[in-house]
């Protein structure tokens, strides 16, 4: 079979090596990498929705579906099927996107942005996010199960770098959106990494709370020296092999794994759920969800839905 495309503008990043080494596990798979983009996950968005032939087709985060998309028409576009996958990677991005719409902030050569488009058809959607958290925390922090990690888990999509026990910084964040195409789901995964500290000129005029409280964290912490390219390396395969283990076995295999990293558990938490505004969090149940014991009882709460901070933050 021939290579797909792939962009040779940025030999730095290897994107044969890594096209190599991700088609074993994703076939057909193309790589791009662009110097700037507002969104990499926009891109491949948008890409999936001409595909299906609906340019305002429905975009949802697993667990919430929409049956009646899978309707769409017969697939079409830039590649003839656009149901491969696809690795779009960005040197900067100018309209990032995090979850809740929130904005994410990459600079060049401090961060590392892409996202990742396939066709997935997990026994259930729930959880995705997790895994994904799981299969780049164990990339960049592969650790021994006696030692702390030093890559936490927040619940339900972004990574923190550990300074003591349930206390840390923001290295990374998931964003996930899926997209009807024809029969078939497409997901978009979303990746976006500190890599580097940034220059001074390179902080946005405004950070989110949250992060001027914590301040962010940085891959470099972990592995001195290591670069966007390097990180991408690191990640890549991980990622895409827990992708097919996730539409293989659901959540399951990942579950202990969360739970070792888990920010969480066992802290005061505040969500946005009105049912559940502040209580203690007390881990995932086997399909994801946060629970969180709050006037002698143990609610569920479900990704997308809620956002969680630790109390006091």
């Amino acid at each position: 079979m021939p290579a797909p495309k792939i962009e040779r503008h940025y030999p730095r990043w290897g994107a044969q090596a890594l096209w190599q080494q991700l088609d074993a596990l994703l076939p057909g798979i193309g790589i791009e990498i662009v110097a700037s983009t507002d969104s990499t996950n926009t891109r491949l968005v948008e890409r999936a929705r001409r595909s299906s032939g609906r340019r305002d087709g429905p975009v949802t985060a697993p667990g919430q579906l929409d049956a009646a998309a899978r309707e769409a028409p017969t697939p079409h576009g830039r590649r003839g099927d656009d149901v491969r996958p696809c690795l779009l990677v960005a040197e900067a991005q100018t309209a990032g996107r995090g979850r809740l719409g929130r904005t994410w902030h990459a600079s060049p050569g401090a961060s590392l942005t892409f996202s990742l488009s396939l066709p997935l058809a997990p026994p259930q959607w729930s959880g995705l996010s997790l895994a994904v958290g799981v299969a780049l925390a164990d990339a960049l922090d592969p650790g021994m199960p006696a030692q702390p990690p030093r890559i936490g888990l927040k619940w339900p999509n972004d990574l923190w770098l550990l300074d003591a026990p349930g206390q840390g910084r923001k290295l990374g964040g998931v964003l996930i959106e899926t997209v009807a195409v024809g029969e078939r789901r497409m997901a978009v995964i979303g990746v976006g990494l500190n890599v580097r500290p940034p220059l001074p000129a390179q902080l946005p005029a405004q950070l989110p709370a949250q992060e001027l409280a914590s301040g962010c964290a940085c891959a470099q912490e972990l592995q001195p020296g290591i670069n966007p390219p390097e990180a991408l390396r690191c990640v890549a395969a991980p990622l895409a092999g827990a992708l097919r283990r996730f539409e293989r076995d659901g959540l399951a295999p990942f579950v202990d794994a969360y739970r070792r990293r888990d920010l969480l558990h066992g802290r005061s938490v505040r969500t946005t759920d009105a049912d559940v505004p502040e209580g203690i969090a007390e881990g995932i149940d086997a399909h994801g969800a946060l629970l969180v014991r709050a006037r002698g009882r143990l609610f569920t709460l479900v990704g997308g839905e809620v956002s969680v901070r630790p109390a006091g933050a």
